[in-house]
């Protein structure tokens, strides 16, 4: 991990706890890891910080791990991260305005069309012979209680 990208993930943990009203402390007890690799973790100091206390700090978080791991360009097989942090993982080099404007337009987008952008999108994580296409977007025929949300 490059050291702005280990910064940003700092940033977005920070950010994070301090909307949830933690302080390192309290983190560090809910996740049993030192308050001071807390802190160096918030501060980029790491280049890579181990997968697993990533994980433990995403879900004490509220955060999926997949966001997390996306951040720190971690491959996360199992779960596809949300539109913010793949956005912003994928296209470092876009300025922080145009990352803004995307975020804002694909929010607009979402909600015209019925879709949260905190999820996967209706057919990603179904078996292809359980979607088929129809005019005007993608069409389940499972029962979308089914649907595993992530």
């Amino acid at each position: 991990m490059e050291p702005e990208q280990a910064e940003e993930l700092g940033r977005f943990l920070r950010q994070r706890r301090e909307e949830l009203g933690l302080s390192t402390r309290q983190l560090a007890a809910q996740t049993g890891i030192n308050d001071v690799t807390i802190a160096r973790i918030e501060r980029g100091e790491f280049a890579a910080p181990r997968p697993d206390k990533l994980s433990k700090i995403a879900e004490a978080l509220g955060l999926t791990v997949a966001d997390v791991f996306a951040l720190a360009d971690y491959v996360t097989p199992d779960e596809l991260p949300n539109f913010t942090p793949y956005l912003r993982s994928k296209y470092r080099g876009l300025p922080a305005d145009a990352v803004a404007d995307i975020e804002r337009y694909a929010a607009r987008l979402a909600k015209r069309h019925g879709v949260a952008l905190e999820g996967p999108a209706l057919g990603e994580d179904e078996a292809p012979e359980q979607v088929t296409k129809k005019k005007g977007g993608t069409h389940d025929k499972t029962n979308r209680a089914k649907t595993k949300k992530r």
